[in-house]
């Protein structure tokens, strides 16, 4: 993902450099300054993270909002209508990541019902106006629930023994959540955030890895990153 997105980039500079070019040239006349031309600089970031990031939700508020905004200055629509309809689009997009959630969501579901079925500790991690650092160091890691409140909280696995597939519910409000990872272990990521975000661009993964971290995350105007 981090060298599509470098790719995607690298277009729109070279498309935004080859304009002025050819503006400076005289072959085109192409204003740039164009009314509420600004919005581009929400439309166009928020637009690449829909194609190059896995937590899609914040983008797309963020796509709605920009084009409700460049439509406004475009006089396309009132100004006074965009606060009328934003409301509604950002419910309708908190309702359909619910619904794709809930489908698509079963197998950390059933990892976790039959951790506790099995009678498996879970660690509980939760920081509020404060720090929290959870090290596993050659103990054996079956789960946790991490949360993080206007504060952080710091998970480092990378010597924990992990020995089979298991699931670490993490939420960040006004906050960060870091899961620092082994090498020799696979993460899959299902995210649930508003304003927020979960981020695994440093975390590799390998078909030769026989174990697979399920990271539920959320976050509003906070984040959870994996390492």
């Amino acid at each position: 993902m981090r060298k599509l997105s470098r790719i995607i980039w690298g277009i729109v500079l070279v498309a935004v450099g080859v304009v002025f070019a050819l503006n400076a040239l005289d072959i085109m006349d192409i204003n740039i300054f164009f009314d509420g031309w600004w919005t581009l600089f929400i439309i166009i970031p928020c637009t690449v993270g829909l194609i190059t990031e896995r937590d899609k939700t914040g983008n797309l508020i963020g796509l709605l909002i920009g084009v409700f905004l460049l439509l406004s200055c475009r006089d396309i629509l009132d100004f006074s209508m965009l606060w009328k309809l934003a409301v509604p689009a950002v419910i309708i997009v908190i309702g359909l990541k619910c619904i794709f959630g809930g489908m698509f969501g079963g197998k950390t579901d059933k990892i976790m019902a039959e951790m506790k079925a099995d009678g498996a500790s879970v660690v509980n991690g939760f920081a509020a106006f404060s720090g929290q650092n959870l090290n596993f160091d050659n103990e054996v890691f079956t789960g946790a629930e991490l949360n993080a409140v206007f504060g952080g909280v710091k998970c480092d696995l990378r010597g924990a023994i992990i020995e089979k597939d298991c699931v670490i519910n993490a939420s960040a409000v006004f906050g960060g959540v870091d899961i620092l990872l082994p090498a020799n272990v696979n993460v899959k990521v299902r995210s649930n955030s508003i304003f927020g975000g979960v981020s695994d661009k440093k975390h590799s993964n390998s078909p030769q890895n026989a174990v697979t971290v399920y990271v539920n995350g959320s976050g509003m105007f906070g984040g959870v990153e994996i390492q």
